[in-house]
C-alpha cells in the first residue's frame, strides 16, 4: 500500500482559508495554474535531474502516416511515448468520445521498446478502448488536428513564411487530445506500479508526461508535412513562436464526478495550494526579488487574459472582469508602499474585498509563484490512498456522526430537498460508452440508473433519519436498521479529518455549473485558457509556452508558464 506523503514544515503560514469559502463550486471554477500544477512540476523535476530526450524512430511517410518514438532517459529509468500517425478521413474526424478514428494515437511505454512492442502496440493502440494495452504501458491517449490551425501553419511554413501569431494565440494549439488515460484503464500499469518512483510523486504525471511529448511530436510533424510538401521552400518555425503552441484538449462531463469520487486526493490538492498561499500570507515583508517576480508574472498574466478568448457567455463575462481587475490589481500594486507590513497578505486580503472570484484566484497563483523556496515541497504530498478509512466506524456514537453532519454539511443541512429545483439534476452513467452524464430528473426516466453524486443531498437524508434515534446509538444499530445510508456514513467519517474533501455547493441542483468542477481540476493540471463550450464540455490548452524537450536543460520551465512580456 502506498502510503501518503506528508511534508513536515516550520514554515510560519496564516491561518488557512475555511473550507466555507474555497470550496464553493464558483470560487473552484475561477483556479489557475500555478507552481503546484502537475505539468510545471513534472518539468521541474525533469530538469532538476537532467533527463535526457531524443527521437529515435521517425517512419512518417510524406502524407504523415506511419510511426515515431520519442524517448525521455533519466538516471533509473526510461518511457518511451510510442506514437501512430494515422490518415483520418474528414468525416470521420470527431471530439467526442465516443469517436471510433483519430488523427494519432498515443501510448507511453515504460522502458525503450523493441520491434516486437511495436507490434504489439500497433495492433492495439490505434483501437483505443476497443484495445487492450498491458503494464508495460503507463498511458493510452489520441488527439485530433486543429481544423482552424494545422493546415493553415503547414501551408506557411511550405511557402517559407512564419504563421502570425495573431491567428495562433487564440486558438493555441495544433492537436486537441479527446482522452488521456492511464492508472490501470484499458490495461495500462496500476499506479502501485510507478507511484514511488521519484519522478511521478503526485499525481498524473505520466499522464503529463504523456502529454508533453505529444506536444514534441505536434509540432515535429507540421514542419515534416511542410518541407514533404515544398522540399526547396519550406521552413521551421521560429522557436519563440514554436513555443506559444501547446496541446489542445476538449474534456466534457466524463471528468467531472472525479472531484466527488476522490474526497481524500482533492483534499491533498486544495490544501497543499491553501497551505502555499498561508506560507507567503505570513512573511512580515516582501524582498525586492520576490516583488519583481509578482510584478512580472501579473503583467503577464495580464496578456495572458487579454489573449485569452471564449464564445460562452457565462465565461466572455468572467474575461471581461478578469482584464478590468488584473488592471486594478496593477493599479493598486503601485501605490502601495514598499515600507508596509505583512504586504503579502495585506495584497490577498484588499483582493478579496475588492477583486471578483477571477482575479482573486489569479492572484493566489501569482503570490505563490514569487516563493519557490516556500512552496515547491508541496507536491510531493498531492497524491492519496482512497481506500485508507474506508471502513465504517460502527461503534461511533450517533452523537459523533451528526457533530460531523452539522460541520461539514451545513450547507446541505439549509437547503429544502424537497423542492424539485434542488434536485433537478441527477448523474448516470451511459450505456454507450460508460462515461458519466447528467440528465433532467423530471424529464428523463433515469432514476432507476442515478449514481451516488449528490452527498450534499444525501448527507440531509442522513440527517433526517437520525432524528428519531438516541445520540446515544450506535452507528453500526442505525445501519442495521437503514442500509441506504452505509455510503454517506461511511463518506462523512472520511472527510471529517479532510476540510478541503467535500465541496460545499449542491451537484444535483438546477443552478449546477459543471464546468466548474472540469475547471478546479484541469487547473492543477496546469490548463489554461478555459473555453467552455456549454455548461458540459471545455476546451482548454496544455504547456502552451513550455520548453520542448530539446530546450529544457537550456531554460526555466517556471519562467515559460506565462506569455512573454515582449509580445504584449
Amino acid at each position: 500500500m502506498i502510503k501518503d506523503r506528508v511534508v513536515e514544515s516550520s514554515h510560519p503560514q496564516v491561518p488557512l482559508r475555511p473550507p466555507e469559502v474555497v470550496m464553493r463550486l464558483a470560487r473552484m471554477g475561477a483556479f489557475h495554474q500555478s507552481r503546484l500544477s502537475f505539468m510545471r512540476v513534472l518539468l521541474r523535476r525533469l530538469k532538476r535531474d537532467r533527463w535526457r530526450f531524443d527521437r529515435p524512430i521517425w517512419r512518417l511517410n510524406e502524407e504523415g502516416v506511419g510511426l515515431a518514438t520519442y524517448r525521455a532517459t533519466g538516471a533509473e529509468r526510461t518511457y518511451t511515448l510510442v506514437v501512430f500517425s494515422h490518415d483520418l478521413p474528414e468525416a470521420q474526424r470527431s471530439d467526442r468520445v465516443i469517436a471510433k478514428a483519430w488523427d494519432a494515437t498515443f501510448t507511453l511505454f515504460d522502458g525503450d521498446p523493441d520491434e516486437t512492442d511495436l507490434k504489439r502496440l500497433s495492433e492495439a493502440v490505434p483501437l483505443q478502448e476497443a484495445g487492450r494495452i498491458s503494464e508495460r504501458e503507463l498511458s493510452l491517449s489520441r488527439a485530433n488536428r486543429s481544423v482552424r490551425l494545422f493546415e493553415y501553419v503547414v501551408d506557411c511554413l511550405a511557402r517559407g513564411r512564419q504563421p502570425e501569431r495573431a491567428r495562433i494565440e487564440p486558438v493555441g494549439y495544433l492537436m486537441r487530445t479527446t482522452a488521456v488515460y492511464g492508472a490501470g484503464k484499458f490495461g495500462a500499469a496500476d499506479r502501485e506500479i510507478w507511484a514511488d518512483r521519484p519522478e511521478f510523486l503526485g499525481s498524473f504525471l505520466p499522464e503529463m508526461l504523456s502529454v508533453w511529448l505529444i506536444r514534441a511530436f505536434t509540432l515535429d510533424l507540421v514542419e515534416h508535412l511542410a518541407r514533404c510538401r515544398a522540399p526547396n521552400t519550406a521552413i521551421a518555425l521560429d522557436p519563440e513562436l514554436r513555443r506559444r503552441f501547446g496541446v489542445g484538449n476538449a474534456t466534457g462531463l466524463g471528468m467531472a464526478p472525479f472531484l466527488v469520487n476522490h474526497p481524500a486526493l482533492i483534499h491533498t490538492w486544495i490544501h497543499a495550494r491553501e497551505t502555499a498561499l498561508a506560507r507567503v500570507r505570513a512573511l512580515p515583508e516582501a524582498t525586492a526579488s520576490a516583488m519583481t517576480v509578482f510584478r512580472d508574472r501579473l503583467a503577464r498574466a495580464r496578456i495572458n487574459a487579454r489573449d485569452w478568448k471564449s464564445e460562452h457567455p457565462v465565461q466572455a463575462a468572467r474575461l471581461v472582469a478578469l482584464r478590468a481587475d488584473l488592471d486594478r490589481l496593477a493599479a493598486h500594486l503601485d501605490g502601495q508602499s514598499s515600507e508596509i507590513r505583512n504586504p503579502w497578505d495585506t495584497l490577498y486580503l484588499w483582493a478579496e474585498a475588492d477583486l471578483g472570484l477571477e482575479a482573486q484566484e489569479q492572484t493566489v497563483s501569482l503570490i505563490i509563484e514569487a516563493h519557490p523556496d516556500l512552496v515547491d515541497d508541496l507536491p510531493n504530498a498531492m497524491a492519496a490512498d482512497e481506500t485508507a478509512n474506508f471502513r465504517i466506524d460502527g461503534k461511533m456514537r450517533l452523537s459523533a456522526l451528526k457533530r460531523i453532519l452539522s460541520e461539514t454539511y451545513a450547507w446541505a443541512l439549509a437547503l429544502d430537498f424537497a423542492n424539485p429545483v434542488a434536485v433537478d439534476r441527477l448523474w448516470y452513467v451511459s450505456e454507450e460508452k460508460l462515461e458519466p452524464r447528467l440528465g433532467q430528473r423530471f424529464e428523463e426516466p433515469l432514476e432507476p440508473y442515478e449514481q451516488p453524486l449528490a452527498p450534499g443531498r444525501d448527507a440531509a437524508a442522513l440527517w433526517a433519519a437520525l432524528s428519531t434515534w438516541d445520540p446515544g446509538d450506535s452507528v453500526a444499530a442505525f445501519l442495521l436498521k437503514h442500509a441506504e445510508h452505509r455510503h454517506i456514513v461511511r463518506r462523512a467519517q472520511r472527510v471529517a479529518q479532510l476540510p478541503y474533501a467535500e465541496i460545499r455547493d449542491n451537484t444535483v441542483g438546477a443552478d449546477l455549473f459543471p464546468i466548474d468542477m472540469l475547471r478546479c481540476k484541469l487547473s492543477f493540471f496546469g490548463a489554461t485558457k478555459f473555453d467552455p463550450r456549454s455548461d458540459r464540455w471545455v476546451r482548454i490548452t496544455m504547456y502552451q509556452g513550455a520548453p520542448f524537450p530539446c530546450e529544457l536543460a537550456a531554460m526555466d520551465p517556471d519562467d515559460l508558464a506565462y506569455p512573454p512580456l515582449d509580445e504584449a
